[in-house]
């Protein structure tokens, strides 16, 4: 199915607690998630007359929910839309197929994007991300191993990650 553009639809806003913080996100009608961020509503830059939780954003809260209760692949269920270039596109898109539990760096992101040598459009890409957590820069690393940057603070990032770690631990 054909989503329509962000600005021709009506965005609704809910927000749900996680580990490393609360998701506040803007999804429209068809509960495609537009926005997401740890910073609240105001962060979104989505209109004011945005309404609040409904039906369309139930699945979505339902998936956060599952997420901080332990199932660390509940969001990859959740359709998710942003405007970016052709390469941000292929490196959000990889950032989805990032397994729970694993890192991987801005160089092997790159890699799977299609463009190995662009690991600092890979983190620019990570940078610009409007939908977190539902594309999950929080698991792209740098090339040392260390945790880089991160948006939304490097204690939301450790969060996550120790909360993705401790469940694939737990589980397999």
């Amino acid at each position: 199915m054909s989503v329509p553009p962000a600005s021709a639809l009506t965005l609704l806003v809910s927000s749900v607690r996680v580990p490393g913080g609360r998701v506040t996100f803007a999804a429209d009608e068809f509960g495609v998630v537009r926005a997401g961020t740890f910073r609240g509503r105001e962060d979104l830059r989505v209109p004011a007359e945005a309404r609040l939780r409904s039906a369309a954003t139930a699945g979505v809260n339902e998936a956060l929910e599952a997420y901080a209760d332990g199932d660390v692949d509940a969001l990859t269920a959740v359709r998710v839309d942003q405007p970016g270039s052709p390469f941000q596109q292929e490196c959000w898109s990889a950032m989805r197929g990032i397994r729970a539990g694993v890192v991987v760096t801005y160089g092997e992101l790159a890699a799977r994007a299609g463009r190995p040598r662009a690991h600092r459009a890979a983190g620019s890409a990570c940078a610009r991300n409007a939908v977190a957590p539902f594309v999950p820069c929080h698991r792209v690393v740098a090339s040392d191993g260390s945790l880089g940057g991160y948006g939304y603070g490097l204690d939301v990032k450790h969060a996550l990650l120790a909360h993705e770690s401790a469940r694939v631990t737990r589980s397999g």
